[in-house]
């Protein structure tokens, strides 16, 4: 029996070699076909959100797909993503990409936020080892369904999950309501269950649509569904090769998308941050300043950094 054991022992070894090994060959050839930019230091000013008016709605693009929005007096960070490397280790191996333009603001400068919003349980949306260090007992987290037991251990005051077509209203007075997309909430190929959101955050009259990572959907009903739409954040990379628009869109998509809103403002993300697929770091911006043309002054946010206030009414 023991000579049997040892036997299967083997087999299973040589397969599980084999297909470490696959894995990691698929990565590679994967990853030998991503664009490699250099490193990018910011060039904007420093935001400084300890001096945002409470009395009015200010945001800054940390990055990628995180953004510090003080609404009204209410602090809120998008899937917040703070660190250099995204993906996992294994056997001592990091599999994952490099961030190669820096956040435009450290833990620190960040502070303390009411509300961190979770779009879905992606990487580069949900970075565990930024969770750990931003948890703090006043922030109150607000997550897809299923996935708050990726965190739920963590130093947080208080989280909760929601699917689209549920509604909240914060102890702040803020309605966060979820909404669905087109995309998809596999942390790994076996997380079946996990969910994903966009979000319509509204407060004191004002509204904007985060709707995470989405491929095109028709939005030309959420003006009718929740009122007028002031601002937008829309993903516009990671859409090449043609595949990946099954849950990205293109940026040609991203201002349909953003036209149908009739949102006044659009601030694009996810991009510019991680190299995530095959199109050149810069092209969804200056794909989406064409399909812009004539109106591209909607776009008020260009860079990591740069900070927009909501003109008060």
């Amino acid at each position: 029996m023991l000579n049997f054991f040892t036997w299967v022992g083997s087999i299973v070894g040589v397969l599980t070699l084999g297909l470490i090994g696959y894995v990691a060959y698929r990565y590679w050839y994967h990853m030998g076909q991503l664009p490699k930019p250099e490193f990018r230091h910011l060039d904007t000013k420093k935001p400084v959100p300890a001096d945002w008016s409470h009395d009015e709605v200010t945001f800054t693009w940390i990055g990628h797909s995180t953004i510090l929005l003080n609404m009204f007096g209410t602090k809120i960070l998008t899937d917040p993503v703070l660190g250099e490397k995204l993906g996992i280790k294994l056997a001592g191996v990091h599999f994952g990409p490099k961030r190669f333009t820096p956040p435009a603001l450290g833990f620190d400068e960040i502070g303390e936020v009411d509300i961190i919003l979770l779009s879905h349980a992606h990487l580069d949306h949900v970075d565990l080892p930024t969770l750990q260090k931003i948890a703090n007992r006043s922030t109150h987290v607000i997550t897809a369904h299923q996935t708050s037991k990726l965190f739920k251990h963590m130093l947080f005051g208080s989280y909760e999950e929601m699917q689209p077509g549920e509604a909240i209203t914060t102890k702040e007075g803020m309605t966060i309501t979820a909404i669905p997309v087109r995309h998809w909430g596999n942390r790994f190929p076996w997380n079946h269950e996990y969910g994903y959101n966009g979000y319509i955050i509204e407060k004191n009259g004002v509204r904007i649509l985060y709707p995470g990572d989405t491929a095109y959907i028709s939005m030309e009903h959420l003006p009718n569904q929740f009122g007028p739409i002031d601002l937008v954040f829309m993903p516009i990379g990671a859409y090449k090769p043609d595949s990946y628009q099954a849950a990205h869109c293109t940026p040609e998509q991203a201002w349909q998308m953003f036209k149908e809103t009739g949102a006044k403002w659009l601030v694009p993300i996810h991009w510019n941050t991680f190299v995530l697929s095959r199109e050149p770091v810069d092209e969804p911006f200056e794909r989406l300043l064409a399909a812009a043309g004539d109106e591209r002054d909607r776009i008020v946010v260009e860079k990591q950094g740069e900070t927009f206030s909501i003109p008060v009414q």
